[in-house]
């Protein structure tokens, strides 16, 4: 019985490889068919990891069908969801790049597919949510275009503990032709989540393709069970059809009865005909005979294989495939509690109909590559577009509550965002461009040497220019919290976030964190979630996460701090001071006592030397430190602050009296 076995084992070996040397083209022709074992999350099915890396090519032109649904349902939507190209989404399906589409509308997606070690796929990410699993990832956001399983091997979180708010890697099911694919004509293959109620001849009658071509695709018969939610390999000789160009003939009633199965041939027939191929040629026959004895003996592994397995089962009736269908449409409908969630919501889509959506070959272009001489700071590139300077902030995921708010805000001192790109899961935003850069580079040229001596930068800003900037800001800070509905407050004002044009004049930017808070009356918000630089942010804030427009009073109080004395909000450097000390701490003790003057002077920042009024320095030191009261009932509005700052952008040398006067008053 050992040596049977064992010379068994040895034909099966000898088989395989006799066969891989005369047919490569065979075993190189289809993928496995993922059959009903995506559910079975805890099996390693290796078929439910992906398609294998067989074709001739290692990366491809692919292309996915997504569903619109009730949540993701337009070009947006579904483009940041699976990490597709926005315009190329639109092209393929003769839509606008903001289209919605009706539910059940199927969408195809190009991808770039291409092998990542043993198998094919398209990586996309996604946040995870309460109440999310890796099957409801799948076969409910995803819709079957990734499985648990793959899931599960290519994320480092355990099934049973995802932690929300995390991402997670998304490896989408995609495949490049075979050979023998690619010799028929084939060069795109489209990965096809099987709706209720199709089987192959009627998906082929839709897309206007071969039946013979999907069942060698996916290395099944017509008599193969297909189940409702998995992937189906289609091929196409030319670009998918959009959903517009799709044929839908009337199916027929039920699937194809299947085909009788021919009886075996007689011993007497197989010697008649090798009889027949010796007369013709010994050299043929003996080829063909070897071949024969070959594929038989693969055959025989197979099964023994599959039986081992528990997978030997005899073809199913088409009144059995019709059950099957049911039952798997049932066990998926009771995992699949939970919606997906909404990427970009139908508000951002008003928001952002007037932008130019940019494709990222044309921001690739504009920026050179995005090489480092394109790169200003951080992830911000100097571009020039249609012959204007322009900045393009690249962002990770996306970003739509920074375009809904820009969107809102038509000033002058708020920075314009002019369009937008979504490629690869990335955000490109593109700005107008501050040709100064950000106030902090200019304020913050300066720095306290180890000797304690002053470095004074060839950079420096008048006071004129400081009192302009103040009051920029404060006109955009206003206006965003009394003109726009809902009022909004900015949450991250810094000097760094305040941007200088060509004439120095303030723009404020980075409106990641900004929120509607209502009016001024009952614009109380609570949270738990505390972002933001240490320096800029009220105590309120920092202890009870509460959010109001006084928050943004108290930051527009450090931004005037830091353009009186041309130090940072959390100031290390003065020898004053020992440790880390706030620069809104520091302002206090300044203005106390009766030499309240000779100490401001010596806190304002040097590169000025005498060329300010310092009568009028100490009212803006005291506006500062109101703005910075802990109190924030304490801290007046933004209107108020204008009105106070209004004065100041006349003033001149020749006109310090008059000022002074308007001002002190």
């Amino acid at each position: 019985m050992v040596s049977i076995r064992a010379s068994s084992s040895f034909l099966c070996f000898l088989s395989c490889t006799l066969l891989s040397l005369l047919l490569p083209s065979f075993l190189h022709a289809q993928q496995v068919y993922v059959n009903n074992t995506q559910f079975q999350c805890y099996v390693n099915h290796s078929n439910t990891l992906g398609f294998l890396c067989n074709g001739q090519q290692t990366k491809c032109n692919s292309y996915l069908i997504f569903r619109s649904d009730s949540k993701i349902n337009s070009v947006p939507d579904i483009s940041f969801l699976l990490n597709a190209d926005s315009a190329e989404v639109a092209r393929i399906n003769n839509a606008s790049v903001f289209q919605t589409f009706p539910i059940g509308r199927e969408v195809v997606v190009p991808v770039s597919c291409s092998c990542s070690g043993k198998y094919y796929q398209y990586n996309s990410s996604y946040v995870l949510e309460p109440d999310d699993t890796y099957l409801r990832i799948a076969n409910d956001t995803y819709q079957a275009l990734t499985t648990c399983q793959a899931l599960i091997a290519q994320n480092p979180y355990s099934s049973t503990n995802l932690p929300i708010r995390s991402k997670v890697m998304v490896p989408l099911m995609c495949a490049c032709p075979t050979r023998n694919q690619t010799r028929n004509g084939v060069k795109f293959l489209l990965t096809y989540p099987i709706a209720e109620g199709e089987y192959a001849s009627k998906i082929a009658a839709k897309f206007g393709v071969d039946e013979q071509g999907i069942l060698d695709a996916n290395e099944i018969t017509e008599d193969t069970t297909i189940y409702f939610f998995t992937p189906l390999l289609i091929p196409f000789k030319s670009e998918p059809p959009s959903w517009s160009q799709i044929l839908n003939p009337s199916p027929p009633s039920s699937p194809p009865l299947p085909s009788p199965s021919p009886s075996p041939p007689s011993p007497v027939g197989e010697g008649h005909k090798k009889w027949v191929f010796v007369g013709v040629g010994i050299g043929l026959g003996l080829g063909f005979l070897l071949l024969a004895v070959i594929s038989s003996l693969l055959v025989v592994c197979l099964r023994r294989r599959r039986r081992r397995r528990g997978e030997g089962l005899a073809p199913a009736s088409p009144t059995q495939k019709r059950q099957k269908l049911t039952e798997s449409s049932v066990s998926y409908g009771d995992m699949s509690g939970k919606k997906s969630s909404t990427v970009i919501s139908e508000n951002l889509l008003d928001a952002v109909r007037s932008l130019t959506v940019y494709k990222y070959e044309e921001l690739q272009r504009a920026t050179d590559g995005f090489s480092e001489d394109s790169l200003i700071k951080g992830s911000v590139y100097r571009a020039v577009i249609n012959g204007d300077q322009a900045a393009v902030k690249s962002m990770k995921g996306d970003v739509p509550n920074e375009i809904k708010v820009l969107k809102q805000i038509n000033h002058s001192n708020v920075i314009r965002l002019s369009g937008f790109c979504i490629h690869e899961g990335n955000t490109f935003l593109v700005y107008e461009f501050a040709e100064n850069g950000s106030l902090s580079d200019w304020i913050h040229g300066h720095r306290y040497q180890d000797d304690q001596s002053w470095s004074k930068s060839t950079c420096s800003l008048s006071w004129k220019q400081r009192m302009q900037i103040a009051f920029d800001v404060a006109d955009g800070l206003s206006y965003l919290h009394n003109y726009t509905s809902p009022a909004h407050v900015h949450k991250n004002l810094k000097s760094s976030n305040i941007l200088l044009d060509d004439k120095f004049r303030a723009k404020i930017a980075n409106f990641g964190l900004a929120r509607a808070v209502g009016d001024q009356e009952d614009g109380l918000h609570l949270t738990r979630h505390v972002f933001g630089t240490q320096g800029y942010m009220a105590p309120e804030y920092l202890e009870h996460g509460l959010i109001t427009w006084k928050l943004d009073v108290f930051a527009f109080g450090v931004v005037l701090l830091e353009l009186l004395s041309g130090r940072e909000a959390v100031d290390q450097a003065h020898v004053q001071y020992k440790g880390e000390v706030l620069l809104s701490s520091a302002i206090g003790p300044i203005l106390e006592g009766d030499d309240a003057k000779e100490k401001l002077r010596s806190f304002i920042d040097p590169s000025l030397g005498s060329d300010y009024p310092l009568d009028l320095a100490l009212v803006i030191a005291r506006l500062a430190s109101e703005c910075v009261a802990d109190d924030m009932n304490s801290r007046p509005s933004m209107t108020d602050v204008l009105m106070t700052l209004s004065a100041s952008t006349g003033w001149s040398s020749s006109s310090a009296s008059t000022y002074e006067s308007a001002v002190l008053k």
